[in-house]
């Protein structure tokens, strides 16, 4: 059984995370594939959305703790560690088209990490999220306490830190973690996808490239890349395309070119 499953249809990836037995815990070799496979859809055309979920009952329940012993003894073992989780986040983020998470059942501090990592957050009636770093004298990294800021404000991101509890997807609706609830998450997710797939592909990734890295802080967004991703898709065909259906009152045909 393959810890990661790629499924692909009609333009929507969906990845899963596939270790039900022990809840879709994270191995270090998972952070790395993940951070490999995100990385490969940038340049892959057909995928114009993904959908991340946990095969089973949960998301994930976060890294898994069990091999901590061997690859996050100390701190130099831990850093290396969280230049991988950071990888692999960074992926998700830097991806051009939209990253849905649908979320079921447990979505706990590493899988909080790749829900935060996501565009949206799909959540069902089942969904428990909580980041338990502090029950285990972890400082949750800096990328993640910044998107957790960002999606949460600073009351509640400092609620979710310092009290490791878990919240039930109202609770999680109201402090922003969760951005739906549905019953069929994986459903709501592709079928979200498949409308934003009918809009330009450069329109959505230049502004996923600035909403990004205003969110994480000063200094963070690359003016001159911002410029570049704006100044490409005036002069796209898409642009072109995007005009004449305006006028001729019929569907945009996008090409992301």
């Amino acid at each position: 059984m393959e810890e990661i499953c790629i499924e692909r249809h009609d333009g929507i990836a969906r990845v899963s995370l596939n270790r039900p037995s022990v809840r879709n815990a994270v191995t270090l070799a998972m952070w790395n594939e993940l951070a490999g496979i995100f990385s490969g859809f940038a340049a892959d055309r057909d995928v114009r959305g993904v959908v991340l979920i946990g095969t089973g009952n949960d998301f994930s329940v976060g890294a898994d703790i069990s091999e901590f012993e061997r690859i996050r003894e100390d701190r130099h073992q831990a850093a290396a560690y969280e230049v991988a989780v950071d990888a692999c986040s960074s992926a998700i983020a830097a991806l051009s088209k939209p990253v849905v998470a649908a979320i079921s059942g447990y979505c706990l501090g590493g899988g909080c990490h790749l829900a935060l990592a996501c565009d949206f957050r799909f959540g069902d009636r089942s969904a428990r999220i909580g980041i338990p770093a502090a029950r285990l004298s972890i400082v949750y990294g800096v990328n993640s306490v910044q998107r957790l800021l960002a999606l949460t404000g600073l009351s509640n991101a400092k609620r979710i830190l310092f009290s490791a509890d878990r919240y039930g997807v109202e609770q999680a609706v109201s402090m922003g973690l969760i951005d739906e609830v549905h019953d069929n998450v994986a459903a709501a997710a592709d079928k979200f996808l498949r409308h934003l797939a009918t809009n330009a592909p450069l329109s959505i990734g230049g502004a996923k490239y600035m909403l990004n890295g205003l969110s994480m802080g000063s200094g963070v967004l690359d003016l001159a890349m911002a410029q570049r991703l704006i100044d490409e898709a005036s002069d796209s065909e898409d642009f072109r395309e995007g005009r004449r259906a305006f006028v001729e009152k019929r569907p945009p045909r996008f090409r992301g070119e």
